[in-house]
């Protein structure tokens, strides 16, 4: 009789399914956070590098050579760490910037390591 009515009682139901769903709830919380970084780290880099080739091609002042050129390429990222390598040359289309790094999208228990690469190339404009 006893084994009958704990089978029956609906009493604890919602704490039982509220400890299995957060788990889950708090996975995608996170995950969503951390795709949410993984955008902004995109989208920072890609302006980085396009301002660094802009300035290079023609701010000589600022970014005259290539080391100033990387430089101010590192300044203007303001993303979260992806340990960025920026490196700036000059190429047929002007000056160009590259920039790779490496971004761990955490997600709860999951991680992934995601390689992230920009690139940008701006002609200096020709002297009338």
């Amino acid at each position: 009789m006893r084994l009958r009515t704990f089978w029956r009682d609906r009493r604890g139901a919602s704490a039982v399914e509220f400890g299995l769903l957060l788990p889950l709830f708090v996975m995608l919380i996170l995950g969503g956070i951390s795709v949410s970084q993984l955008m902004f780290a995109v989208n920072s880099l890609h302006f980085a590098v396009e301002e660094a080739a802009r300035c290079g091609a023609i701010n000589t002042t600022a970014c005259g050579t290539l080391l100033a050129t990387e430089t101010y390429a590192r300044e203007r990222y303001s993303g979260p760490n992806v340990a960025a390598q920026f490196d700036a040359t000059d190429a047929a289309c002007g000056r160009r910037v590259t920039v790779s790094g490496q971004y761990r999208l955490e997600a709860g228990v999951a991680t992934w390591n995601v390689p992230l690469s920009a690139e940008s190339c701006f002609a200096a404009p020709l002297a009338s």
